[in-house]
């Protein structure tokens, strides 16, 4: 699978010190044959006797940049799906994306079999508010198929001047039409934490992306729901919602990992040099949370970055990983500037987890498997409670003795929810009568809300028990 890449105006890397590029002979003798035994400077010289035999006798003249730059990517390509050679306009484009704004459509998107497919849009962008949906395939750009297109040049085609628009062709699963999405290029503005109390008790952090201050951004997020916590008996379980998460910068997963742990190893390196090996530790000042239970979400597009934090948590036992299996990016890559206009992507090492387990092609396989599941359809599958009750029956036996203002009161109550119950039921019959569905749009534009997310319900749910056994085993001693 190619790597991912967010579809925006740039993304940036840390650039390594920029190495020399020097210039080749070019030779006019006949090209030798291919040897297995030739070293490296006769294979240099047969790069040469080609290039020189194509800018001399290919029907037409030739750019030897562009020749240089395609021979470039090729070598690149033999390597692994992370590694590439970034041209004059791609690398100059590189600079925004973990800075937190750019210009494009905030889209993440990969290449599998030769098709594009998206893996999330990202929240409150063009691509989200158009409604491109994970997993979506992009087919057309303004109306021209994309078939036999590299990533890299979907990519270039969908980039454009901010206020733009450009129309995607999408193939959904269950859907036979190509569906068009107008979009409209913006500067994208990505805040990288939302955060939400829920049950009054319970700490919904969700991170969207490791970019810079990502640690700083959840630490503020979490002091503020303790302090609205308070009342109700402060912050019982935090919920860290890395789901979707493609990584970003090594720092920032370090710094978060380091909110709920005391000291130890984060990540390590192995690389071609065993005594190479970079490792990261806990920082041990600032803010920290040892003892809250907690939860981590993840799914199969939390990766890279968001792959390390759940499995230090996890080897930690720190936390407990819900969801399923993440997806699997544990490659190292650095970016070395080759001159002023260009510069080269290259995988040196894996990562690994304080266990020394491997994420590459594997992932973190969290503790509680929990799928996805669409709450509207959840709804709509689930069966309308209609029973009658006991306190339905006309004069039915309390369970007090009332007074006749108590009773007269009650009797309103149990009134006006029995004309509820029937209003809903009547509604819900027409509804079905008229074959009334939400409609696609709806669901699309709507305000994402955590107390909805199945997964998010379930982590509570789970947190919970976790407090009510921890009270049974202290009632029992």
């Amino acid at each position: 699978m190619k790597s991912i890449l967010t579809l925006a105006l740039a993304s940036s890397f840390l650039l390594a010190p920029a190495m020399a590029t020097e210039k080749k002979k070019v030779l006019a003798s006949p090209v030798p044959k291919i040897s297995e035994n030739k070293n490296r400077f006769e294979q240099l010289e047969l790069f040469n006797k080609v290039l020189y035999l194509i800018e001399t006798q290919y029907y037409r003249e030739v750019s030897t940049e562009k020749l240089v730059e395609g021979a470039l990517k090729g070598m690149m390509e033999t390597l692994d799906p992370h590694s590439s050679f970034l041209n004059k306009d791609f690398f100059a484009k590189m600079q925004n994306d973990t800075a937190g704004e750019f210009g494009g459509l905030g889209i993440e998107v990969t290449q599998k079999d030769g098709v594009i497919i998206v893996v999330t849009p990202i929240d409150d962008t063009p691509a989200f508010k158009a409604g491109i949906r994970s997993k979506d395939k992009i087919v057309e750009i303004d109306h021209e198929p994309i078939i036999g297109l590299s990533l890299e040049q979907v990519i270039e085609r969908m980039r454009g001047k901010v206020g733009q628009k450009i129309i995607l062709g999408i193939a959904r699963e269950g859907e036979e039409s190509v569906k068009q999405f107008t979009l409209k290029r913006e500067i994208i503005k990505v805040e990288p934490v939302k955060s939400q109390l829920l049950e009054n008790n319970y700490a919904y952090v969700r991170l969207t992306q490791f970019q810079k201050r990502a640690a700083e951004s959840v630490e503020k997020a979490l002091k503020k729901m303790e302090a609205e916590s308070k009342k109700a008996g402060g912050i019982k379980g935090i919920i860290l919602d890395l789901r979707s998460n493609p990584g970003g910068l090594l720092d920032q997963a370090v710094d978060l990992s380091s909110l709920f742990l005391k000291e130890g190893i984060v990540v390590s390196t192995e690389s071609r040099d065993p005594q190479n090996k970079d490792i990261r530790y806990v920082k041990k000042s600032g803010y920290k949370d040892l003892t809250t239970p907690m939860i981590v979400l993840i799914n199969g597009s939390s990766a890279s970055a968001s792959e390390i934090v759940a499995g230090a948590l996890q080897d930690y036992k720190r936390a407990i990983l819900m969801g399923s299996q993440s997806f699997g990016k544990g490659s190292v890559q650095t970016v070395a500037q080759l001159d002023k206009e260009t510069g080269v992507k290259l995988t040196i090492a894996q990562y690994m987890t304080p266990l020394n387990r491997r994420i590459q092609a594997v992932g973190i396989t969290p503790d509680v498997l929990v799928d996805e599941i669409d709450f509207a359809s959840f709804d709509k599958a689930r069966r309308e409670d209609r029973y009658i009750r006991e306190k339905d029956l006309k004069n039915h036996l309390t369970a007090s003795i009332e007074t006749p203002e108590e009773k007269k009161i009650r009797e309103e109550q149990e009134k006006q929810d029995r004309l509820e119950r029937i209003k809903m039921i009547e509604t819900k019959r027409k509804e079905a009568k008229a074959g009334n569905k939400k409609n696609d749009e709806d669901e699309i534009f709507k305000t994402y809300s955590p107390s909805e997310d199945y997964q998010v319900v379930q982590a509570v749910k789970y947190l919970q028990t976790l407090k009510q056994y921890d009270e049974f085993l202290k009632t029992k001693k």
